[in-house]
């Protein structure tokens, strides 16, 4: 009787779990062996399927401009992420004090995140515009330039307005789940070392951030992956321009597959990206020191 309760329960278990097994199979596991599968193939996806082995992951992987997609983009991931950090850690300690109708700014300050990127990217665009764009306009006004700049036209200014945009939209995120994790720590530790006298810094050190410390890595693993992959904004505001200045590892897959209709090539970037993820967010397991399995 015992025995056929507790495998009712399994049951039971099972069919709870299955839609959400159905979702991940079905948009996450399939995409990837099927690109995994299209990547051995020099395809059209529809009438040439050539197989050619490992070729095009050689062809990825003797071609420098690969390279330099991967650096581009681990330089815009690295100041995306530390932007949101550094912002989320801020506000998280500010929206976690007890002040007046601070209810309505959490409310505020997540709008970012609840808009669509594509959104966002048309208003940057907007503000940046050199003819009529808000920044010129009032850059000018203060007699700041002399002249409009194309923000979005110069190499230079084009990262930074990238990466100030994506900043913008991707710190709430991460205020979010820090102010999360600082709400679940226990009052009770912070009394206790104001009876023993501790210092705000001290209080930081030994309390805060040891209790933060696997939502820190939550945060950042999300993130880094998150951004690293990226492409709707910056594709909306330069489409990998001028030059190659904004050109991510997410563009050129993008234009591999569809404006140069190599899918194969495109899949194998796809994949070695995946891989790079992997290895990030191993490195960072082990830097935490954080047990998955636990």
């Amino acid at each position: 009787m015992a025995i056929m309760m507790k495998q009712k329960r399994r049951l039971g278990a099972y069919v709870y779990i299955f839609p959400a097994l159905l979702f991940m199979v079905g948009l996450r596991i399939y995409p990837l062996l099927r690109g995994l599968y299209i990547s051995f193939y020099k395809t059209d996806l529809i009438s040439r399927w050539d197989f050619i082995g490992f070729q095009n992951y050689i062809k990825v992987l003797v071609n420098k401009q690969f390279y330099t997609s991967i650096l581009l983009t681990l330089k815009f991931t690295v100041f995306v992420v530390a932007g949101h950090f550094i912002i989320g850690f801020l506000l998280s300690h500010i929206l976690n004090k007890d002040i007046k109708g601070i209810t309505f700014f959490r409310a505020i300050l997540i709008l970012p995140w609840v808009i669509p990127e594509s959104v966002i990217a048309m208003t940057f665009k907007w503000l940046l515009n050199p003819l009529y764009g808000l920044i010129n306009q009032t850059l000018m006004s203060l007699s700041l330039i002399s002249e409009p700049i194309s923000w979005l036209g110069d190499g230079d200014f084009a990262f930074v307005a990238v990466v100030l945009a994506c900043i913008w939209k991707g710190f709430p995120m991460i205020m979010v789940i820090l102010l999360a994790g600082l709400q679940n720590i226990n009052q009770d530790l912070y009394e206790a070392a104001d009876i023993d006298g501790a210092t705000g810094m001290k209080k930081f050190i030994y309390i805060t951030l040891p209790s933060l410390k696997g939502v820190i890595y939550t945060a950042l693993v999300l993130d880094i992956i998150w951004w690293f992959k990226h492409y709707t904004i910056v594709w909306v505001l330069t489409q990998g321009g001028p030059g190659s200045a904004t050109s991510l590892i997410s563009i050129d897959i993008y234009k591999r597959s569809f404006e140069y209709f190599e899918f194969g090539a495109g899949s194998s970037v796809a994949i070695v990206v995946f891989t790079i993820i992997f290895v990030i967010k191993y490195v960072m397991e082990r830097g935490f020191k954080i047990n998955v399995d636990s």
